[in-house]
């Protein structure tokens, strides 16, 4: 028998955290420095750089390995020989990937906006990629400046892709963090969607008896699998790892789930925000935080109840922090947004 819809649910989290998801990208390039100090200045709590890697082994802030869509590199002859075809976990794509190049021809590029259909292209070609060692720079910087911590919530992208080409990313990402005097302190969280990396990260942060960095499990579409998983054979889906029983067993190695905003609340026949699942209170009663993402500002995301008019690309405030809020009424603790302000107003004006 289905479960009726839960009660109020409050969050684990003491204070629940504004998260930029790859900086305030509903307003900068994203991954990039600007985006990120963008985030800052809008209030957010924690900066999310998604990681690959490079040839020559640094930590790089790009969404994908794939850099065609988000970068102006078809646009040097020189690197016209690197256009290639690849698989990466499971799915074919042809373009230009990081791990071709070193960071000193990486740095020769500039970003694009990913989305120009919807969003601004103003900024394109203004800003050079990030590594993870700038980031970390500048998050120090600002969060002295501001007098208050900024969180860091790195993601490991293709993690399984990457350690099968020579170029894994878990140890060098724990020493770059261990290195740095503000990431040995100041929160961290690191997150993936594979499972095997967060388990074996687990491990190490209890070895080095580190508090400050913990660990976001993150969930894809239901009938997906963590690409470690479908790599080995195994059967496990998201689906069943969103249950009572999974959810117990990712708190064994993880501190948080993060799951696709419509698992909280799904949206109705008439794309309307319908009622709650019941995946808040089951992961708070496993003792796991609730991270969703992500919250986008324009038309074009929300649900249709909350759409101001029919421009896809109008950044519609009072929309997105209605939305925002029905989600926070669920009880999570934190949220990505691409669009910091609008977050931190929704959850400022709400606990006033």
């Amino acid at each position: 028998m289905a479960r009726s819809a839960p009660t109020a649910e409050k969050p684990l989290a003491s204070t629940v955290q504004v998260i930029a998801h790859r900086g305030a990208s509903a307003l900068r390039p994203e991954h990039t420095l600007a985006a990120y100090a963008k985030a800052i200045a809008d209030g957010a709590d924690f900066i999310e750089p998604d990681l690959v890697m490079t040839a020559d082994g640094i930590l790089l802030s790009r969404h994908e390995n794939e850099i065609g869509g988000t970068t102006d590199v078809a646009e040097h002859a020189e690197f016209a020989d690197r256009r290639t075809r690849k698989i990466i976990d499971g799915h074919a794509q042809t373009g230009w990937f990081t791990e071709d190049f070193t960071l000193a021809e990486l740095d020769t590029l500039r970003a694009r906006e990913r989305l120009p259909q919807l969003r601004s292209t103003q900024y394109d070609g203004q800003f050079p990629l990030a590594t993870l060692e700038q980031i970390i720079a500048l998050v120090a910087a600002e969060a002295k400046t501001r007098g208050r911590q900024i969180g860091i919530i790195p993601e490991i992208k293709h993690g399984t892709y990457f350690r099968g080409i020579g170029l894994p990313m878990e140890d060098d990402l724990l020493t770059l963090l261990d290195a740095h005097e503000y990431t040995r302190a100041a929160p961290v969280e690191i997150q993936s969607f594979e499972t095997d990396n967060l388990q074996y990260l687990r491990q190490r942060l209890i070895a080095k008896n580190c508090h400050n960095i913990r660990l976001l499990q993150l969930l894809d579409e239901p009938a997906e699998q963590p690409y470690d998983v479908r790599a080995m054979g195994g059967t496990l889906t998201y689906e069943a790892m969103m249950t009572v029983t999974g959810l117990r067993d990712i708190a064994l190695y993880a501190d948080a789930i993060g799951p696709n905003i419509r698992a909280i609340i799904p949206l109705t026949a008439e794309q309307e925000l319908g009622e709650p699942s019941w995946l808040v209170h089951d992961a708070h009663r496993a003792g796991l935080e609730v991270h969703p993402y992500t919250f986008r500002p324009e038309n074009q995301f929300l649900p249709l109840n909350l759409r101001h008019d029919s421009d896809p690309r109008e950044i519609n405030p009072a929309g997105s922090i209605a939305e925002i809020r029905r989600y926070l009424a669920t009880g999570i603790d934190a949220f990505f947004t691409d669009d910091p302000a609008i977050g931190r107003k929704a959850l400022d004006e709400l606990e006033r």
